[in-house]
């Protein structure tokens, strides 16, 4: 098996001012650095977007120890090394305080392509697959 290099390498990349800042906001109110945030979403990007995944399915070799990684963990001892103490709410929300978001978009995008819809009726969304 070979070893992974895991030391760092800075990325640049020239986004819209806006775009730039809705996501130092949102860096923010996760308690994220902007690095840590871009991260994050790069990576949430490259996956299938199972909404059932958690952080911790970030690619890691299949052949490895652990395949899923440690990166809820990493990402437990970040956080709670910037703010030193946190309830276990105040961890719940800093971890996975972008889901509502990126459930929001799916929906979005989803009912954009005609693939579901809001259904009152029904009390929420249903299949549409494009009727």
């Amino acid at each position: 098996m070979s070893e992974r290099d895991t030391s760092r390498s800075s990325v640049k990349t020239y986004v819209p001012t806006y775009q730039k800042e809705q996501w130092t906001d949102h860096a923010d109110e996760l308690g994220m650095s902007q690095s840590e945030f871009i991260r994050t979403m790069v990576q949430a990007g490259r996956r299938d977007f199972d909404l059932d995944a958690s952080d911790e399915t970030l690619e890691a070799p299949v052949d490895a120890p652990n395949p899923r990684g440690n990166v809820l963990e990493d990402r437990v001892h970040e956080v709670l090394h910037r703010r030193d103490v946190m309830s276990w709410d105040q961890l719940v929300e800093a971890l996975s305080g972008d889901f509502e978001s990126r459930l929001e978009d799916a929906l979005d995008s989803l009912q954009s392509a005609n693939r579901i819809r809001y259904n009152g009726r029904e009390g929420g969304y249903v299949v549409t697959d494009g009727e």
